[in-house]
């Protein structure tokens, strides 16, 4: 309902704004230009985040101090705190990053967008700014048209700052006109009513324009020209700090728990900061012109002040968080407990994850994990152990001979109800993140949705092995009941060997470990095949017997092969280059061939 008021309400009041004062629509048009400056410039760092950007997170987050310096470098070069809030929390839904790190992120953000308004308060007020702005806005259009994503995204950034000084531009031209007509100073609000109505104003400023950046240009160029007093300005950038979690918080909406505590404890910190800058504000308005005049500022520079306190807000800010965490952590922890989720149903797929190809890719590759963990269960099942009988390191073939009966398994109602609706999610996901990315991540996501195919396609043939399975398990015949003993029992200690290599932390030890298991497949082939020989030619078996033997055994190193593909593509860390020079190593069908005839010869 509000939705629907807020949107005409919005265009009413512009209107009449419009039609009382034509300079009213030189700064609203400046605003215009600012907010679609913000927007082209997102989109123009969207274009170096294939890869690039996910790896230096990665990489710079495993101590706090890497935190804050990765958020404040990146949202001074991004000029966007609300970018970094949404990289952030797609990186948490992705598992890629803890809620420690995110917040270290977060709170560098916050002390990086203090440099806008140094840049337009020392800067942006004191040249004519229009005049870089139209190079700009040449060389970016110029670069936006052409293939090359790299230069695209350069043609954004540059359209963008363009955009951006030119919004600044018309602001400053818009104030300094709209004081002869209009004196905002005469709606001024001393004492404390008056800072919290500002605030008040400030908070509702940024969220309509879902940008502090915006509110803080407009908040310094009325400033500048004296439209609104220094008091008041610093109320309205109170209110803008504060309005700015509104990013934060739609963009956790779709996220998981991670992403929403990371939007709460945003929140709390802004508001917890607000309110003490709130109730001390004479005293820190003090402070101000203490460290004004420390370095150089004049005591009628207004704006150049009101950027002090601006980086004083956020310093503050983070100086007081920053010792405090980790109870900040257990806070919103009780606040927002994680609520388990069926284990059928996804658990990392979320739209917070399409907004980057790195988190896409994690996503799929931890929610293909967590249909390998459900297959497990199923396949255990189908063997006749329990799972952790095939993950510890007792003897299975003990296990297998002092059991007196195989039970048949549902293994229908298991993958109709577990796997299959797990795996159409995945193929969905894939499906709508789409694959104009770089050719590192679609390379990875077809590997990936390989590995699910893999998965599925070894169930089927379980499904198929599984008739026979049961009969000959429990059949009186001990030849043909020893042979199936031994194909439950080696694909029960290939889930073993699958999971170990999981657990692996180099890739050359998966590589060389999937090697070996390769190598035992083929000998468990040879090996059957010279029993079945051995058993046919002594009567041991039926020529029925055989045949059904011979197909089983089909089945079974199908589904070997299957887990062993899905194990190179999933256990072994999908980086494009190292998944080239990966697969490389990997033995070939003719090379364990050559392998197998020198093992047969010696």
């Amino acid at each position: 309902m509000l939705r629907k008021i807020l949107l005409p309400t919005i265009f009413a009041l512009l209107s009449w704004g419009f039609w009382i004062s034509p300079d009213f629509k030189v700064i609203s048009a400046g605003v215009s230009i600012f907010l679609f400056g913000m927007l082209s410039l997102e989109d123009g760092f969207r274009a170096f985040t294939g890869g690039i950007l996910e790896k230096i997170l990665r990489k710079s987050t495993n101590r706090m101090w890497k935190s804050l310096t990765f958020g404040f470098t990146t949202c001074t070069l991004m000029q966007s705190s609300s970018l970094v809030s949404v990289i952030t929390i797609s990186f948490l839904s992705a598992n890629l990053i803890g809620l420690v790190e995110g917040l270290g992120i977060v709170f560098g953000a916050n002390v990086g967008s203090t440099t806008g308004a140094w840049l337009i308060a020392g800067f942006g007020l004191k040249v004519k700014i229009s005049a870089y702005a139209m190079p700009m806005l040449v060389f970016g259009i110029l670069l936006i048209f052409q293939k090359s994503k790299s230069l695209k995204g350069l043609g954004y950034i540059l359209a963008g700052l363009g955009f951006l000084f030119l919004g600044i531009h018309y602001m400053k031209e818009g104030f300094e006109t709209f004081q002869h007509q209009i004196n905002l100073t005469d709606y001024a609000m001393g004492g404390f009513t008056g800072i919290l109505v500002f605030t008040l104003i400030g908070i509702l400023a940024t969220i309509i324009m879902q940008s502090s950046h915006a509110t803080l240009v407009l908040v310094i160029t009325a400033l500048s020209v004296h439209q609104i007093t220094y008091e008041n300005a610093l109320a309205l950038t109170i209110g803008a700090n504060v309005g700015t979690t509104i990013t934060a918080v739609i963009g956790s909406l779709t996220a998981n728990v991670n992403g929403r505590r990371l939007a709460l404890s945003d929140v709390l910190f802004k508001v917890s900061a607000g309110i003490v800058f709130i109730l001390f504000l004479h005293s820190i308005m003090d402070l101000v012109n203490f460290i004004s005049a420390s370095i150089g500022i004049a005591d009628d520079n207004y704006t150049l002040k009101l950027a002090v306190f601006h980086t004083l807000f956020n310093i503050a800010g983070v100086i007081i968080m920053v010792p405090l965490v980790k109870p900040l952590v257990r806070l919103v922890s009780t606040l927002l407990p994680k609520r388990d989720r069926p284990r059928e149903r996804p658990l990392f797929l979320n739209e917070s994850a399409y907004e980057f190809p790195d988190t896409a890719v994690e996503s799929v590759r931890n929610e293909t994990l967590h249909i390998w963990d459900i297959t497990i269960d199923l396949l255990s099942g189908v063997f006749g152990f329990k799972r952790s009988d095939v993950l510890s390191e007792k003897d299975l073939y003990q296990i297998a001979q002092s059991q007196q009966h195989l039970a048949q398994y549902d293994i229908d109602s298991a993958y109709e109800q577990k796997i299959k609706v797990l795996y159409g999610e995945i193929v969905t996901f894939i499906s709508k993140a789409g694959f104009s990315w770089e050719m590192e991540q679609s390379g990875q996501i077809h590997w990936l949705r390989k590995a699910n195919q893999n998965i599925v396609d070894a169930i089927k043939d379980t499904k198929h092995l599984q008739k026979n399975l049961v009969i000959y398990a429990n059949s009186s015949n001990p030849h043909m009941r020893e042979a199936y003993t031994k194909i439950r029992v080696e694909l029960a200690l290939l889930i073993r060997k699958l999971e170990a290599i999981r657990l692996e932390t180099e890739d050359e030890d998966c590589i060389f470990s999937l090697d070996h298991l390769r190598l035992l497949l083929d000998e468990h082939i040879t090996n059957m095949n010279k029993w079945l020989a051995n058993a046919i030619r002594n009567n041991l078996i039926t020529p029925e017997m055989a045949t059904s033997l011979m197909n089983d055994v089909s089945y079974a190193t199908d589904v070997y092969r299957n887990l062993l593909q899905m194990g190179e593509t999933l256990f072994v860390k999908q980086n494009l280059n190292m998944s080239e020079a990966n697969r490389a190593v990997l033995l070939n069908d003719d090379e364990l061939d050559e392998i197998n005839k020198q093992l047969n010869n010696t």
